[in-house]
């Protein structure tokens, strides 16, 4: 007896340094490829869903398989085409006039200081008003179909592009503006050189911001407004109760929403690749 333990006690002690190698090759292998572990989570999340979800009363939850077998009887009748397509036109038209005007805003409220003193009390004002409480007063202004609908989009999504152009605007260091005027550079060239471009991650987090309240918006003005697109879809089914119909277009409104933040990743990497140099300098 008094051979075997130490004999266990060392093949104990020789098996640990591989399992910690091993845990260690598998955690540098999740940093090299982040993306394996949120492909992971996901499949694990439906996986789960599909399990547990069978046993739920269908009329308060459906599960994947389901949910995907109302998908394709959806798609094979053209519905869920229609939908989307109606809905993007309000919402291609809210997003680029909340990014245009909000980007415009906050560039003049950050450089010119009266501009930034007038519109100030009322930006506070508004951002702080629900957006639900102005729909019905958009409605009566802009109507229910397609420029009402753009209106609401806009009215939600314009705030955060405003607030992160004019802090973007703001926190250019002056060291930096003084370089350029050292080196004999006009208002309008240090506008574009510098003070442009340093405020530009400001820009793109508010526009990745302002795309996921666009879609809220969108939802909501096809609640409130007429009844159509992908928010029209979920009012249907939701009075039917077809529920595995029903997370058919807001599974679609999620994955669209996560496709184009993610487009708009791909441009901030390659709009801001000399923040990348920047930093492997240091």
């Amino acid at each position: 007896m008094r051979n075997i333990v130490p004999t266990q006690t060392r093949q104990l002690g020789a098996t640990s340094p591989l399992m910690e190698s091993g845990v260690a090759r598998l955690v540098q292998l999740l940093r090299d490829r982040p993306r394996i572990l949120g492909m992971a989570s996901v499949i694990l999340f439906f996986l789960a869903w599909e399990f547990y979800g069978r046993d739920v009363n269908p009329l308060f939850l459906s599960y994947p398989s389901e949910i995907a077998k109302a998908a394709w009887a959806i798609t094979r009748t053209g519905e869920l085409q229609a939908a989307f397509l109606t809905s993007m036109i309000p919402f291609g038209i809210g997003l680029a006039i909340s990014c245009v005007a909000g980007v415009l805003i906050g560039v003049l409220m950050g450089q010119v200081w009266w501009i930034d003193q007038i519109l100030q009390p009322f930006l506070n004002a508004f951002y702080a008003v629900p957006r639900i409480a102005l729909v019905p007063l958009i409605i009566l202004w802009a109507g229910l179909e397609t420029g009402g609908k753009a209106a609401i989009i806009v009215s939600i999504a314009i705030f955060p592009v405003i607030i992160n152009t004019y802090a973007g605007i703001k926190d250019v260091r002056g060291a930096l503006l003084d370089i350029g005027r050292a080196y004999c550079a006009s208002p309008l060239q240090a506008f574009w050189k510098i003070t442009f471009p340093a405020a530009l991650p400001f820009i793109l987090t508010g526009i990745r911001l302002a795309i996921g309240l666009a879609i809220i918006g969108l939802v909501v003005a096809e609640f409130f407004t007429a009844v159509s697109g992908l928010g029209g879809l979920i009012v249907v089914y939701a009075n039917s109760f077809a529920t595995a119909k029903l997370f058919v277009p807001i599974i679609a409104i999620g994955i669209f929403g996560a496709l184009v933040t993610h487009v708009v990743s791909l441009l901030e990497n390659r709009l801001l690749s000399w923040r990348d140099s920047e930093s492997k300098r240091q």
